[in-house]
């Protein structure tokens, strides 16, 4: 699957004027896939750089303030933040802003502001709702992200009953659903907005669809994405958004 290729290494900061881009981010990162996936698409050279996770705010304080991921530096040294203006930077700076050009823009906009509220919220649930799901995620993603000896253990270990008991069980309780039928309502009201085109953008796919991609994306490497792997409607697109990567 190709959500399931691991990052590359490279540089530690911000590229000088004339080097290759780079986007500083999580391996695990719903915010960092949504950038990536359309990076991928438009064929960009960028290298990928993977943050520890333990930190993040000291391995991107060249951003300044930010403390997170993901942070795109680009070919002349200016960074970027925030994953939602990064998609429309992207569009603007290396396609010409097609996408953000695609059908009505306040249509464009307000679906942005529904992924980013709906999908990006649900991340959490199906990865961290239920005490074992949360311990196979932590796990995991001690595996996959960058690491020292001791923080890949710490967090394997410490990070579930966080997740589990502070963050994912007070969603999952508040919304009333369970984390598999929140995502099948949400791909359901998702891939309806499409109508009869392949993707929401129409006949190609725009930075709603990649913002969208991006969230479900991000659960690719875990067990939990069997959870959604039955919403044929939402497959078959999302399969059609892996056909759209260069």
């Amino acid at each position: 699957m190709l959500g399931q290729t691991r990052l590359e290494e490279g540089a530690t900061g911000p590229r000088i004027m004339g080097q290759t881009p780079t986007l500083h981010m999580l391996y695990t990162c719903p915010f960092c896939w949504k950038v990536r996936g359309l990076i991928e698409h438009l064929d960009m050279n960028v290298d990928y750089v993977s943050v520890n996770g333990m930190k993040i705010g000291k391995e991107v304080r060249f951003a300044g303030d930010w403390g997170k991921v993901p942070v795109y530096t680009d070919e002349n040294g200016e960074v970027h933040v925030d994953s939602t203006p990064l998609l429309k930077h992207i569009d603007a700076a290396y396609n010409d802003g097609k996408m953000a050009a695609m059908g009505d823009a306040a249509r464009q906009e307000a679906w942005l502001e529904w992924a980013d509220a709906k999908m990006s919220k649900a991340t959490v649930p199906i990865l961290y709702g239920s005490i074992g799901a949360a311990l196979k995620t932590t796990v995991r993603i001690s595996k996959l992200e960058k690491f020292g000896f001791f923080a890949k253990r710490l967090y394997a270990w410490a990070g579930f009953p966080i997740m589990w008991g502070f963050i994912a069980r007070k969603r999952v309780k508040r919304d009333g659903r369970t984390p598999k039928k929140l995502w099948h309502d949400l791909l359901t009201e998702f891939t309806l907005e499409h109508g009869e085109h392949p993707f929401f953008g129409g006949e190609a796919p725009d930075l709603v669809d990649f913002a969208a991609f991006g969230y479900m994306r991000s659960i690719s490497p875990f067990s939990q994405f069997a959870l959604l792997e039955d919403h044929t409607a939402g497959m078959a697109w999302y399969r059609r958004m892996e056909g759209s990567l260069a």
